[in-house]
């Protein structure tokens, strides 16, 4: 059984008035939280920031169960997103939301299960640093 689930989508070719508006990208942030049954901790950070073709706005939104985190990149109208989360969710979900708000003209999707290897929380006691 997996301790996390890591959804890492790349959407290419992203509505380029979209990507570029603070208002459209928290209100994703929001629908996204509340679609796939999240509970966000406190309210988005959202800052556009970086020199050049790096650009954009960078979102991170806690959530009680972990994150999501995205960046925006402006030279080529591209989403980095990454839904990290204890708490199972849907792809599916997430997906569409994505697509209804920045219509991607290309998506990769890629579900990762984490599980730290090795040792078992009730076998060893934590490590001291």
């Amino acid at each position: 059984m997996a301790w996390g689930h890591h959804l890492i989508a790349n959407a290419g070719g992203c509505c380029k008035r979209s990507i570029r508006s603070s208002q459209e990208i928290i209100k994703f942030s929001n629908e996204l939280v509340q679609k796939i049954d999240m509970v966000a901790y406190g309210k988005p950070w959202l800052k556009h920031f970086g020199d050049g073709n790096k650009a954009g706005f960078t979102l991170i939104q806690p959530i009680l169960t972990s994150s999501i985190v995205a960046h925006f990149v402006e030279e080529t109208n591209d989403i980095y997103l990454d839904v990290f989360s204890c708490k199972e969710f849907s792809q599916q979900v997430v997906e569409s939301v994505l697509r209804s708000y920045f219509r991607p003209q290309s998506l990769s999707l890629q579900l990762i299960e984490r599980q730290a290897p090795g040792i078992s929380a009730q076998s060893s006691p934590p490590q001291l640093c």
